[in-house]
């Protein structure tokens, strides 16, 4: 087949992608940014109030409640929320993914604060 210069030469559909990555923008790093720092407010809502929030109790004499968990809720707080916030924000910054893996942190996160709060709750 003769090319005339008005058909274009294009690759094969079966061969093999760039082995260079797409880089990314500024724009893209950014967002990982803000994310990040989200991410990061959100950790320390979750390990600071999640646990106030669980204990709380208004009708109490003191205003706080015994919880019968509470070294689980404490460590649930202390370790489990800072290594998903620092496993999300390391996940973000990889060469693919970024806002899956924030995504995948948002929702851990709203599972540990339920996780606290229903661990406040005392059994009657």
């Amino acid at each position: 087949m003769e090319n005339n210069g008005t058909a274009r030469e294009s690759t094969p559909p079966d061969a093999a992608p760039s082995a260079v990555p797409e880089r990314r923008s500024f724009a893209d790093w950014a967002w990982l940014a803000f994310l990040a720092l989200l991410m990061l407010v959100t950790g320390l809502f979750v390990a600071a109030l999640g646990p106030l929030l669980a204990i709380a109790c208004s009708s109490c004499q003191d205003g706080v409640r015994d919880p019968a968990h509470f070294d689980v809720l404490a460590a649930v707080a202390w370790y489990g929320v800072p290594l998903t916030v620092l496993g999300s924000v390391v996940g973000m910054f990889f060469r693919r993914g970024g806002t899956r893996a924030a995504a995948i942190g948002f929702g851990v996160l709203a599972v540990l604060l339920v996780v606290i709060l229903a661990l406040g709750v005392t059994p009657a």
